[in-house]
Parts: C-alpha cells; sequence; structure tokens
C-alpha cells in the first residue's frame, strides 16, 4: 500500500467473560480506527432466535437443523455496534438472563459455529482499516492468522464482580458460580473450545484498570502494525 497508509491490521482478542474484553476490544478499535466486531453478540443473537422460535435448545439435531434461517448482520463502528436478526435490532434482547443460560448449548452446535465463523470471517476480510475481533476462538479457529492475538485474563472474583455490574440484578456469588459453569462449557466443548491459541500474549487484568489493560494493547497493536 503506498502513501505510507497503514496496512490493514487483524487482531483476535479471546478470553472468557468478565475479564473486560468488550470494553478493551472496542476502545482499543476506536482510538486505532479499527472496525470492530463481538462475536458473542452474535452467537447470542442466533440463540435469541432459536429461543424466540420455540426451537428445542436441549436438542442439538433440532438446533443445527435451523442454523441457516435467521439473518444476523453485525455493525462494526466501535463506537456504536449494532446487531439485527431479520432486520429486528436485538441488542437488548441477547443480554436478557433467558439468552445468556442458553448460548452456550447453541454455541457448542458445531452447524452453529460453522455459520457464524463464516460471517465472522467475510467481516474481518472486508475491514478496510483492519478490524478488532473479541471472541472465545477467533486466535485458534475463526482467524487462525491474525497479525496480532491476545488472550486476555482474570481471578474469578474479579470476572463475576465486573460482570454482575453488567447484569442487572445479579449478586456476585450467584454470578462467579455461573461463569464458573459457563468456563466448563465453553472449554470442554468438541467444536473450536474456548482456548488460548499458542502465539497469543496473554495479559492477566486482575489487577489491571480498564485504561491501563486498553492502553497496553494498543502498544502491542501499534507494534505490531509497525512491523507489518
Amino acid at each position: 500500500m503506498e502513501n505510507g497508509a497503514a496496512k490493514p491490521v487483524i487482531v483476535a482478542i479471546d478470553g472468557p467473560s468478565g475479564t473486560g474484553k468488550s470494553s478493551t476490544s472496542k476502545a482499543v478499535a476506536a482510538q486505532l480506527g479499527l472496525s470492530y466486531l463481538d462475536t458473542g453478540a452474535q452467537y447470542r443473537a442466533i440463540t435469541w432466535w432459536m429461543v424466540s422460535n420455540g426451537i428445542d435448545i436441549e436438542d442439538p439435531s433440532a438446533i443445527a437443523a435451523v442454523a441457516g434461517k435467521p439473518e444476523i448482520v453485525s455493525g462494526t463502528d466501535p463506537a456504536n455496534p449494532t446487531i439485527t436478526v431479520d432486520g429486528t435490532d436485538v441488542a437488548g434482547p441477547i443480554r436478557t438472563q433467558e439468552v445468556t443460560s442458553q448460548v452456550s448449548a447453541v454455541s457448542a452446535v458445531p452447524e452453529v459455529r460453522a455459520r457464524i465463523t463464516e460471517l465472522q470471517r467475510s467481516l474481518a476480510t472486508s475491514a478496510e482499516y483492519g478490524i478488532v475481533v473479541e471472541g472465545r476462538d477467533i486466535g485458534t479457529t475463526v482467524l487462525p492468522d491474525a497479525d496480532l492475538k491476545i488472550f486476555l485474563t482474570a481471578s474469578p472474583e474479579a470476572r463475576a464482580a465486573r460482570r454482575s455490574g453488567e447484569l442487572k440484578g445479579a449478586d456476585v456469588h450467584s454470578t462467579r458460580e455461573a461463569l464458573i459453569k459457563r468456563d466448563a462449557a465453553d472449554s470442554s466443548r468438541k467444536t473450536s473450545p474456548l482456548a488460548k491459541a499458542d502465539d497469543a500474549v496473554e495479559v492477566d487484568t486482575t489487577e489491571l484498570t480498564l485504561p491501563q489493560v486498553i492502553e497496553c494493547v494498543v502498544t502491542l497493536v501499534e507494534e505490531k502494525r509497525a512491523a507489518k
């Protein structure tokens, strides 16, 4: 690319919930002029559609049979990320407890992962300036050739405190139990489990403030961009 324009950079940020993943990813993308994709919202969106259409969440074959039906569109502006299913704005409904409790089961179905992974790859490759993609299997499965892979971690206690602050009416103890249960489900599933890529940089956010985490990641991205 001429005129000294920066080449597009693809950044994968993985880790369990409550590590500051979304806040960090959005802020880094905004600061560096990159697109942003919350892949968890896509899995929540397809889960919301399944629940809304009365699909039996306990039956993987029922889920697999309709995985291709909903049209999921993600807006990748970090200042205003949007998500619609069949033209309906679902940014609010996908954050309910009902969807949260079912998302691991739906996400574990290989046909669902194949469908959503395809969406994610097309968004990443079409991002003009580059993109920050956050999730659980981005560096390992979705974008194994990402320019930079980051894996965020934090203690279960720190994660539960952050998460209960995000979820309305949740208490820290039950949130911690739910997080541990979901980690186990996501880490043990056969298709694309939550895992740290061998070439990922691990950042433990337990003792860090959000601005510190953002600064750390921005520095890593800038170093990577300078080396491209």
